[in-house]
């Protein structure tokens, strides 16, 4: 190993040229590619970000057109019209059967008493003795589920007697919707009837 300094040997006559071309008037100067980067610090250009896309508003879904509701005016004139034609029906029954009296008006829980006479015919009540019941469990089902809709729209706006009818009835319908589903779950996991068998 030598402890003799190494010199670098700089051709001068190409940088005089250089020097010269650069004084002349007209002339470019010509780039003299180098072998080696430059020493030093760079300057480093970053390519701006693209701004992240906003993420598309989650639109409502298009509820459907409806027509247009009657007027005010047009309701209160069919709601006369109504009236006017129930009344000449209830004379009409009345004039054919003296006997018997005034229609009581209807109120909440006439409707109720319709959703619970419904249920129980979809249920098999009513049914002629001695006729295997017709069962619709599913239309019973939709009725249950109605008239509990009813009740949730309702809540705090009945009356203590309303509310009352409303509450019974629906448990009534509850528990024979849930009786026959039993039965229905039972007769399901019965086997079916075995084909018999003979001795060979």
């Amino acid at each position: 190993m030598s402890d003799t300094p190494k010199f670098e040997v700089i051709d001068r006559r190409k940088m005089k040229a250089e020097a010269e071309q650069e004084n002349q008037p007209g002339t470019t100067p010509a780039a003299v590619p180098s072998s080696e980067p430059a020493a030093g610090p760079r300057l480093v250009v970053a390519e701006p970000k693209s701004a992240p896309e906003p993420e598309p508003e989650t639109q409502e879904e298009q509820l459907p057109e409806l027509p247009p509701g009657p007027s005010a005016e047009e309701s209160i004139a069919q709601k006369k019209a109504y009236d006017a034609a129930s009344q000449r029906l209830e004379e009409i029954i009345r004039a054919q059967n003296p006997a018997m009296g005034p229609q009581p008006a209807v109120g909440f829980e006439h409707l109720v008493q319709q959703f619970y006479v419904s249920g129980m015919i979809q249920m098999g009540a009513g049914g002629q003795e001695g006729q295997r019941p017709r069962v619709d469990i599913l239309g019973a089902r939709t009725t249950i589920d109605l008239l509990g809709v009813l009740e949730e729209k309702t809540r705090g706006k009945l009356t203590e007697i309303e509310n009352r009818t409303l509450q019974g009835v629906l448990f009534e319908l509850r528990m024979t919707f849930m009786e026959l589903t039993t039965m229905i779950s039972v007769q399901a996991m019965q086997p079916g009837p075995q084909p018999p068998t003979g001795r060979r």
